[in-house]
């Protein structure tokens, strides 16, 4: 989705932008360290956290695979090749080619696979716990880069801190199901699987203990953990995952086939047939920028509205083949997951569908149409008579009357929150609590709601919106552009210190329960008695409670068929 914004909102933007580098300039030093990876060395720079000038390492843009462009261009990764000589990775390489989100122009490389590694400390008695990090975007947008996701605050603790770039858009999910083009799709989230194996691989040379891995990710990110949870092809390269906001059940990782290859072809000035042999042929003639100007704009406005936001994304691959992490639908490889056996945190927001704000503000059909809201694999599994059914049956819920005809902007965000994350997280928690019953689960709700600090909602909502939007947790885990210097005895500090504690207890342990919360206690959700979940919510204060949708939770069960949700 890109965000028109008032240019007010933009130049601060700009501002603090370079103010950011500026400030990260400065807290770089001039100590150099090469270390040995299996491909090459490498040379980082000793870094100073934002906050207390602690002292860390940074090694940036290590490549985990070969540019893939040219033969490679949507295939899966190739490992990379050695180097002579030490290769300087004192600071971030390119993102992966997109679209800007606030301007709208391209930006970023097609060779753009590669990660940084930040530590705490080379030299300790024992190997640290690691975190790999896997940003959000809905497949369209993301980097991994200290402009958004700086690890400032998790250096203030003992860990090894990873994030990786994968590509997006049609570069990274092109698909197509003749075998012969060797291109079935999720290129993307086969570039992190390959960064995975390179992790598990070299993270000991950079006191990183291979065998204590936790993977962690934010909305298409975190769904993108979860598909790693579920894929042979990462068994034992992670020990342990934290899902924000997003899981591989939600609707928008599991899009029809709408023929996407050969519209954004089209788009582009394509001719021919619908010959999946042709269409590639164009498209790899085309040049990337091109493709990443246009594969955004094959959605239509219909589509759209019915919660199609992107043409680009995971898919369930056509065939198989040594590279693939999606054999078959995300719901029919939760039972024999080997992800089962590793503990999780996951969660979300309290208003997640903030972050349609602008979407639903500028389209009032939204807000005049209810049959859109019917989840779609539920819409299409009924006559029009059963969808008029459970359209009343939400009215009924939401608005005590089954013949509301419209909704105002802020009950439709919070349906949205419902439909779009808090329910396909729910259903994961019945799948967990139905196939990983031994197995710790640790549920969240994210409410801490800052008049300043929450940086997504700041982003995407008129000035003076409150609540807490989708991607506001983020603000409290990494020092970005957005950020601002806090005083130690606010609020908003004390909740940055409460997310990483209790992150890295849990990257740790296993265990998120830490110092810096407290006497709060956080229970797992397998010593539950109740069949309703019970969270731990992260507001001003910090309790175990029922999760406060759960009513709403029941409703959206009650649309699908009986004995459908695991």
């Amino acid at each position: 989705m890109d965000f028109r914004m008032e240019w007010p909102k933009f130049l601060k933007i700009v501002a603090r932008m370079v103010f950011h580098r500026f400030r990260q300039y400065r807290l770089s030093t001039c100590h150099t360290v090469v270390l040995d990876t299996s491909y090459g060395k490498v040379c980082g720079l000793q870094r100073k956290t934002v906050y207390d000038n602690e002292l860390y390492f940074a090694f940036e843009g290590i490549p985990y695979a070969k540019p893939p462009v040219g033969e490679l261009r949507f295939k899966a990764p190739q490992p990379p090749e050695f180097w002579q000589g030490v290769l300087n990775c004192t600071t971030n390489r390119s993102k992966p080619l997109q679209r800007n989100m606030l301007l709208g122009f391209v930006e970023g490389s097609e060779d753009c696979l590669h990660l940084n590694i930040y530590v705490k400390t080379l030299v300790s008695d024992k190997k640290l716990p690691v975190i790999v990090w896997i940003y959000g975007g809905g497949f369209q947008k993301g980097e991994a880069s200290r402009d958004i996701y700086s690890p400032d605050y998790f250096m203030k603790e003992q860990v090894v801190f990873i994030t990786i770039n994968y590509r997006l858009g049609a570069l990274g999910f092109l698909s197509f199901k003749d075998p012969k083009l060797d291109i079935p799709g999720n290129a993307g989230l086969k570039d992190q699987v390959l960064a995975l194996r390179w992790i598990s691989q070299n993270i000991a040379q950079f006191n990183g203990d291979p065998n204590n891995i936790t993977l962690m990710g934010g909305s298409a990110g975190a769904s993108s953990v979860h598909v790693m949870m579920n894929t042979e092809q990462t068994r034992g390269l992670f020990h342990k995952a934290i899902l924000q906001s997003g899981c591989a059940l939600s609707e928008w990782v599991n899009y029809p086939d709408s023929n996407w290859a050969l519209r954004l072809a089209q788009k582009m000035g394509y001719k021919g047939g619908e010959k999946e042999a042709d269409i590639f042929r164009f498209l790899n003639g085309i040049s990337s920028y091109q493709i990443a100007c246009n594969d955004q704009d094959v959605v239509t406005r219909d589509e759209m509205r019915h919660f199609l936001i992107y043409a680009f994304g995971p898919v369930v691959e056509p065939y198989e083949t040594e590279h693939c992490v999606v054999p078959r639908r995300h719901e029919d490889q939760l039972r024999d997951a080997w992800g089962n056996d590793i503990p999780v945190i996951m969660g979300g927001n309290s208003f997640e569908g903030l972050f349609c704000y602008m979407q639903v503000r500028d389209d009032p059909w939204f807000l005049r149409n209810f049959h859109n809201i019917l989840p779609r694999e539920v819409s299409e599994s009924c006559t029009q008579e059963e969808r008029d059914l459970l359209v009343r049956r939400i009215k009924k819920h939401y608005f005590g009357n089954e013949e509301q005809q419209a909704m105002g902007l802020f009950e439709a965000l919070n349906i949205c929150s419902h439909r779009q994350i808090w329910h396909d997280m729910h259903r994961l928690v019945l799948a967990r609590r139905t196939y990983a019953p031994n197995t710790p689960t640790y549920l969240y709700r994210f409410d801490f709601d800052s008049p300043h600090f929450n940086q997504f909602r700041w982003l995407v909502c008129e000035d003076g919106t409150r609540g807490v939007c989708h991607a506001d947790e983020l603000s409290y885990l990494f020092f970005t552009v957005m950020a601002t210097i806090l005083d130690k005895s606010s609020e908003e500090y004390q909740t940055i210190e409460r997310m990483v504690g209790m992150w890295t207890s849990f990257a740790g342990t296993g265990n998120p329960n830490c110092r810096e919360i407290g006497d709060a206690k956080w229970e797992p959700l397998q010593r539950m008695e109740s069949g309703v979940e019970r969270c731990f919510n992260i507001s001003q204060e910090l309790d175990m409670r029922v999760l406060p949708e759960a009513d709403s939770m029941a409703m959206w069960d009650s649309l699908y068929p009986k004995g459908s949700l695991f």
